[in-house]
């Protein structure tokens, strides 16, 4: 028996969740977890089943890849089918700020997260050593407001070289332009403190600090061409008083900015994102 996810989407009406699980139960598939949700806001319907079948020849998942093609045609739906555990290649983006690229990288190597980080991009050259002591290619793109397109154009050259399917902006300080947000909308995921608005610029944990704040805490988002305002996946918060020192709100900050970067990345990879408009719709 192997284990697979299968993920659905579609417009809502009755009798997808029933086809789906029918042919599951033709074929032998023992379901391990099943989540749905019917969004009422837009009539659509988001599907994703954990279950273990069969991979003898002429039966098992072959038999039932054939009939979820027939049930993606009569429900008009988008669908995938893989193996659990297999891992989905990322490419990592940063600039001076190391600790999500570092928790990255630790998450990966110790099987935490299903990812193969398969580069590291890098508009500075600090963290060539680090990078490149997990065996991992790094390569450095510097970017200024002349050389944006030709940047970029690189990043999108390493993306398709490297067959990636995930890009993660683990703190990059760089603004992507609309056309490459656009190439990598649903396939690039961002990381931000969540005082934005309030707080933007330079320092905003002192910004914070001088307002007397009570929380802080970080956002994962999809990237779009609106900066830091793209479907959200996920949010960490941490409360705080007035006894931290602005260098506290920085770590606990951190410590914030890596946990949300990281479940968004293991949600998105385990297929429990979908991108609904503006929203996710996150099936944990």
């Amino acid at each position: 028996m192997q284990d697979y996810i299968f993920t659905l989407e579609c417009a809502e009406r009755p009798g997808i969740t029933h086809a789906v699980t029918g042919a599951l139960l033709t074929h032998g598939g023992d379901i391990k977890e099943l989540k749905q949700f019917d969004d009422q806001s837009t009539q659509q319907l988001f599907l994703r089943i954990d279950f273990s079948v069969s991979d003898e020849p002429g039966n098992g998942v072959e038999a039932l890849r054939a009939d979820f093609e027939a049930i993606g045609e009569e429900f008009g739906a988008t669908w995938q089918l893989w193996p659990q555990g297999e891992k989905r290649r990322v490419l990592i983006m940063v600039s001076k700020f190391e600790h999500c690229l570092n928790d990255l990288l630790f998450r990966a190597r110790v099987g935490e997260l299903p990812i193969e980080i398969a580069a590291v991009v890098s508009n500075h050259p600090d963290h060539r050593e680090l990078v490149e002591w997990h065996h991992i290619p790094f390569f450095r793109i510097p970017v200024t407001k002349e050389t944006k397109p030709e940047a970029e154009a690189k990043l999108l050259e390493l993306v398709d070289r490297f067959e990636v399917d995930l890009v993660v902006l683990a703190r990059y300080m760089q603004i992507l332009s609309d056309d490459l947000a656009r190439e990598l909308t649903g396939r690039a995921i961002n990381i931000h403190h969540s005082f934005l608005p309030s707080f933007k610029g330079a320092k905003p944990y002192h910004q914070a600090w001088e307002r007397g704040v009570k929380t802080v805490g970080a956002t994962a988002h999809f990237v779009n061409s609106e900066l830091d305002e793209g479907p959200i996946i996920a949010q960490q918060l941490v409360e705080v008083d007035h006894a931290f020192t602005p260098e506290d709100l920085v770590a606990a900050g951190r410590d914030a900015e890596c946990k949300a970067l990281s479940n968004a990345v293991k949600w998105h990879c385990d297929g429990r994102v979908f991108l609904s408009g503006k929203r996710t719709i996150v099936l944990r």
